[in-house]
């Protein structure tokens, strides 16, 4: 039961992560593409935008597949958590904890979740479990 349950945080957590990466670089599921996110990475501070916005939706778009998948998963773990500690740093943080207010809760939570899978591992019904 163990490893259903790590396959179900981790599908969960990846698939969003690739929507995430796909919002950034592609403009689905109601994103920007790469123009709209740079604009708005240039407008806190984030410069250059466009190549960091490009960053940002391969390392959410290919962590998010690792992670599903459970392949690399400490890599995809720490791919993911940084994402979040960015979006901590820049943008939510100073809103403090609630999401309620805009604040960091969200990213603290897939954060400290991701961690915890690349610690623990990826489960039984992982590709790590059958090519590492």
């Amino acid at each position: 039961m163990i490893s259903l349950g790590l396959l179900l945080i981790r599908l969960v957590i990846g698939l969003l992560f690739i929507g995430h990466g796909a919002q950034k670089l592609f403009g689905w599921f109601g994103g920007y593409g790469l123009k709209g996110t740079g604009g708005w990475f240039e407008s806190i501070g984030m410069k250059p935008g466009v190549k960091l916005a490009l960053l940002a939706g391969l390392t959410e778009l290919i962590g998010g597949i690792l992670f599903a998948a459970g392949l690399l998963t400490p890599l995809a773990g720490i791919m993911i958590a940084g994402t979040m500690i960015m979006a901590i740093a820049k943008v939510h943080g100073a809103n403090g904890l609630w999401s309620t207010s805009n604040g960091y809760e969200y990213n603290l939570t897939v954060l400290t979740v991701t961690i915890g899978i690349a610690l623990i591992g990826p489960g039984q019904y992982a590709l790590d479990t059958f090519l590492l």
